[in-house]
């Protein structure tokens, strides 16, 4: 495997593990944010793997189309998409970042990013 490709992955996994420890913490907007970060890095992996380029995008959409996500994905992605914006700035949810998100929110993004990051590295053997 590509150099590139671990490196995007290994990042992945430890943007991951942060969330989960600002879960622990009730730092739930950071949190989200590291969600979409895990998974943003692990589809570029893959999309590195499969294509040998790295798609220049924070679109989690086109990023998963891109490396074939099954269509059940398609909505986990949509769900998390947000906090990519909403999650560091105050203007973009008309609210405070850190007031938009609670431990059942949060809890479940970290679920959703398991997920996904569990297909992609699946993805990656091959």
């Amino acid at each position: 495997m590509r150099e590139e490709v671990v490196n995007w992955w290994k990042q992945a996994l430890r943007d991951l593990e942060a969330a989960r420890k600002n879960v622990e913490v009730g730092e739930y907007y950071v949190a989200a944010f590291l969600v979409h970060q895990a998974v943003e890095k692990a589809l570029k992996a893959l999309c590195i793997h499969k294509h040998g380029e790295l798609e220049k995008t924070h679109s989690l959409i086109s990023l998963g189309r891109r490396v074939g996500v099954p269509e059940d994905f398609h909505s986990l992605l949509r769900r998390i998409a947000p906090d990519f914006v909403m999650a560091r700035y105050p203007n973009a949810a008309h609210g405070l970042p850190y007031e938009l998100y609670d431990v059942e929110i949060v809890k479940e993004r970290v679920e959703i990013a398991e997920r996904v990051l569990r297909w992609v590295e699946e993805n990656l053997k091959s």
